[in-house]
C-alpha cells in the first residue's frame, strides 16, 4: 500500500533554486515532446522510452541544453515515463488527445526516485540536488520511501510529498446500519432514502463569488490599462501588451491575490469533504454510491460538479472508510437508478431526461422524487452486490 506525506517548505531565498528546477523540468517537457513528434514525423512510429532517455543523456554535455542537469537524471526519467504513459492511455482511448506542450511557468512538479536527494527527519531538513531545505513537520513518516516529488502551487509555495509503501493494516470489517446516496445537484451533495439522512453542503464558491468577481474587474481594468493594441488570433484577438505581465508587479500582487482566494475555497471544500467522510463511516457499516459519469455531469453541470467536487470525495470517503472497516459499495455508472420505481422494479424510460425531477410510476401509481428514489435503489443494489460477493 502507498502512503503518501505532504510538507510545506519554509520560505527562504534558496527556494529560488528549486524554481529553476521546476522550470527546467518544463522545458525538458517541451522538448521530450518535440522529439516524438519529429520522430513520428520522420519514421512513422513513437519514439521509445530508452532511446530518449539515451539522446537527453547525449545533449546534456552541450551549453545549450545544461539545464537538463539541474534536477538530477532520475527526474529527467521520470519525465520521459510520464510522457511515455501519456501516449500509451491515448493509445488505449482512455485520453482524447494527445500529451501537448505546456507553459514552462506553469510546470508545477518533478519527481525524485532514490537518489538526488536525503532525508533528515530529525531537525525536520531534506537535501534536494545538493542543497537544505526546512519543511514544515506535521506528523511522523512511516514506510519505505519510494519518490520524493517537489511541488509549487500557484502562490509560489513549495511542497514536498513523500510516497511510502506501508503495510496494509487488517481491518475487520463493521456491523451497522446501511446507506444508499444519490449524488444531488440542486442543494445537496448527498440524498439519501429518507430526508433525515440527507447531508448538505456549503457552496464555498458562491459564497466568495461576489469577492471573485470584484478582484476579476480589477484585473482585466489594470490588463486594458496595458494593452497596446489587439492582433487576430484564431477565431478571436489577442491582446499585445505594452510592458511583459511579468514585469508588472501590481498586476501580478492582483494575480497572487486571485490565487490566493481560490486556495482558500479549495482548503475549505477539502476539510469539508474529510469531516464529512468522518462522519458518515462512524454512522454507518456499508455505503452503496453511483459510480460517476464525470465528463457527462461537467457538460451538464459544470460548475456545480466541480463546486461539490465528487471525485475529490469519493477517493477521501474510501481511504477514510478503508481505516474505519466501513464497506464501501460503487454500484455502475449504467444502473438505472432513477428510471426504476423503489417500490414495484418498473423500469420508466420516459424519466431519462434530467430536467424530470418527480414522476409517478405508470405501474403501481407511486409519486417519486427523483433523487430519493435513485438513493433507494442504489442501497438495494449495493446490498445485492454485497450478498453476492
Amino acid at each position: 500500500m502507498i502512503k503518501t506525506y505532504k510538507f510545506k517548505l519554509y520560505h527562504a531565498k534558496r527556494n529560488k533554486k528549486l524554481h529553476r528546477q521546476i522550470n527546467a523540468a518544463g522545458l525538458t517537457y517541451n522538448h521530450c515532446i518535440a522529439l516524438h513528434k519529429r520522430y513520428y514525423r520522420l519514421y512513422g512510429v513513437s519514439l521509445k522510452k530508452v532511446r530518449l532517455q539515451k539522446h537527453l543523456t547525449k545533449l546534456k554535455k552541450l551549453p545549450k541544453f545544461s539545464y537538463l542537469k539541474e534536477f538530477g537524471s532520475q527526474a529527467v526519467q521520470n519525465v520521459t515515463e510520464r510522457i511515455e504513459f501519456g501516449y500509451q492511455k491515448f493509445f488505449r482511448k482512455e485520453n482524447k488527445r494527445l500529451p501537448k506542450f505546456r507553459k514552462v511557468r506553469k510546470t508545477k512538479s518533478f519527481t525524485l526516485k532514490q537518489t538526488g536527494w536525503k532525508l533528515d527527519e530529525a531537525h525536520h531538513t531534506i537535501v534536494i540536488n545538493g542543497q537544505k531545505y526546512r519543511y514544515h513537520k506535521s506528523r511522523q513518516i512511516d514506510g519505505i520511501i519510494k519518490t520524493v516529488t517537489i511541488k509549487r502551487d500557484s502562490l509560489g509555495d513549495i511542497y514536498v510529498f513523500f510516497a511510502c509503501q506501508v503495510d496494509q493494516e487488517s481491518v475487520i470489517p463493521r456491523l451497522g446500519k446501511s446507506i444508499g446516496f444519490d449524488f444531488g445537484l440542486k442543494n445537496r451533495i448527498l440524498v439519501a432514502p429518507t430526508p433525515e439522512d440527507d447531508v448538505d453542503m456549503p457552496r464555498f464558491f458562491k459564497q466568495n463569488q461576489h469577492k471573485l468577481k470584484k478582484m476579476q474587474k480589477k484585473v482585466s481594468k489594470k490588463l486594458l490599462a496595458n494593452t497596446d493594441h489587439f492582433v487576430k488570433k484564431g477565431k478571436g484577438l489577442a491582446p499585445v501588451y505594452k510592458r511583459p505581465l511579468q514585469e508588472c508587479k501590481n498586476i501580478q500582487k492582483c494575480f497572487k491575490e486571485q490565487a490566493r482566494l481560490h486556495k482558500k475555497i479549495a482548503n475549505q471544500r477539502e476539510a469539508y469533504h474529510w469531516k464529512l467522510a468522518h462522519l458518515l463511516c462512524e454512522k454507518y457499516a456499508l455505503i452503496c454510491l453511483e459510480s460517476l459519469n464525470m465528463q457527462w455531469m461537467q457538460k451538464g453541470y459544470g460548475q456545480k460538479v466541480n463546486e461539490y467536487g465528487f471525485a475529490s470525495f469519493v477517493n477521501i470517503l474510501a481511504y477514510v472508510a478503508s481505516r474505519y472497516g466501513t464497506t464501501l459499495i460503487k454500484v455502475d455508472k449504467w444502473f438505472p437508478s432513477s428510471q426504476l420505481c423503489s417500490d414495484c422494479g418498473f423500469q420508466n424510460k420516459a424519466v431519462k431526461d434530467v430536467r424530470i425531477r418527480a414522476w409517478e410510476c405508470p405501474n403501481c401509481h407511486t409519486y417519486h422524487d427523483r433523487d430519493r428514489n435513485a438513493a433507494r435503489n442504489i442501497l438495494k443494489e449495493g446490498l445485492r452486490i454485497f450478498e453476492a460477493s
